[in-house]
């Protein structure tokens, strides 16, 4: 029998759940009782989550499919894979701004809709194309509102199409600083970043800060005529008020990748059936970074790309690790230390992190840690899981 079972709620690429070894995991669409849920768009909100649960990893970035806040509260880690599609989106983006500046759109439709001979066809073409005529990308301003991984490659990509780009993002982590193009021009506020772009692309999470941050006082404070750009998250924009924008021409277009009742069939908006990381490259990148911080965390308790815990990582010295969720209050490694003492085991190396409420600690012993005391580790006040590390991994 596999050392551990893995859920797979969505189809995974198989170069992904080839980095679990068939001798130690076993996944698959039905498997009672899994020690891990892999997914991708599937809906974990109704689903009834096994006590067998250690750790839920989603193919992809987003995880408002997952309930992060209930599993929080069983000391359950959710890994995502951060900038896996990052490259996928891009070029989306990229396509986005060249779709919106030639008015390729209604171009086709225009095409699309031409019957006859090549003659009459030509004189239809040379009539109808003036009313298409759009304009060349270099020269003009894009504004980045989040510059992570996806924003900064958008960055370094509008930079080499001639553009000028301002980047506007409060939460910048000293990695995207340092990988963020130097011709990027720090905007000091959303409305600084809005005031002056001719195109302006949103890269932010949905969180409660950003939930409908692009609203009609917003818009009305866009350059005439700029194109606002959407492949991070519906919910960040406030689709009626884009399309009282349109429709008072203070906005030219709306590109996004999210279908909405309030958008269909409205003039200037181009909306794409959420195809940002639908590349077989994504998926596969995904598949395979999710699956590699899953089988280190069951194997070796390291986490690293969760959204609910701080990354915590430490080489495997010894063979016997015991890892610990607990909440992040004082005196709690002094707990963990005496209780270990106490079952005559010593302590090889230890290394604790706290995100807001929640801390992670790993302990390496130089014997191994017997049941027992792994029980008197969980009886500790505020410890939600222990799990006992026997093997390297």
């Amino acid at each position: 029998m596999a050392e551990f079972r893995v859920l797979t709620l969505n189809s995974i690429s198989a170069r992904g759940l080839a980095r679990l070894p068939a001798d130690r995991f076993e996944h698959g669409a039905a498997l009672a009782n899994p020690h891990a849920i892999l997914v991708r768009s599937a809906d974990l909100h109704a689903l009834e989550l096994p006590a067998s649960l250690l750790a839920v990893g989603r193919a992809g970035a987003g995880t408002n499919n997952i309930p992060v806040a209930r599993l929080s509260e069983r000391g359950v880690p959710v890994f995502n894979a951060p900038g896996a599609n990052a490259n996928a989106v891009k070029e989306l983006v990229l396509a986005g701004l060249l779709l919106a500046a030639r008015n390729i759109a209604p171009a086709l439709q225009f095409v699309q809709a031409l019957s006859g001979d090549d003659e009459s066809l030509e004189r239809a073409v040379e009539d109808g194309k003036k009313a298409f005529a759009g304009f060349e990308l270099a020269g003009r301003t894009l504004a980045v509102m989040g510059l992570g991984r996806i924003g900064s490659l958008v960055a370094d990509a509008a930079i080499h199409l001639g553009m000028h780009v301002i980047g506007y993002d409060p939460e910048i982590t000293v990695e995207a600083a340092w990988n963020l193009p130097q011709q990027v021009r720090r905007a000091h506020g959303i409305d600084e970043l809005l005031r002056h772009a001719d195109f302006v692309t949103l890269h932010v999470p949905l969180v409660p800060a950003t939930r409908g941050v692009i609203n009609g006082e917003r818009l009305a404070q866009m350059k005439q005529g700029a194109v606002l750009l959407n492949f991070a998250r519906d919910a960040i924009v406030d689709a009626p008020a884009v399309v009282q924008a349109l429709g008072a021409r203070r906005l030219r277009g709306y590109v996004c990748d999210f279908p909405a009742g309030a958008l269909m069939g409205q003039p200037g908006v181009l909306c794409l059936p959420h195809l940002g990381a639908s590349t077989r490259e994504a998926e596969e990148n995904c598949a395979v970074m999710v699956t590699d911080t899953l089988r280190d965390f069951l194997d070796n308790g390291n986490i690293r790309h969760s959204v609910n815990f701080p990354d915590v990582s430490m080489a495997r010295e010894v063979p016997h690790r015991v890892a610990i969720v607990h909440a992040n209050v004082p005196n709690m490694l002094g707990q963990i230390s005496t209780s270990m003492a106490l079952a005559g085991i010593n302590i090889h190396n230890m290394l604790n992190k706290s995100r807001h409420d929640m801390a992670y600690t790993l302990v390496d012993a130089d014997t191994p840690v017997p049941a027992p005391a792994v029980e008197s580790v969980r009886a500790i006040g505020g410890v939600l899981s222990v799990r006992a590390l026997s093997r390297l991994g």
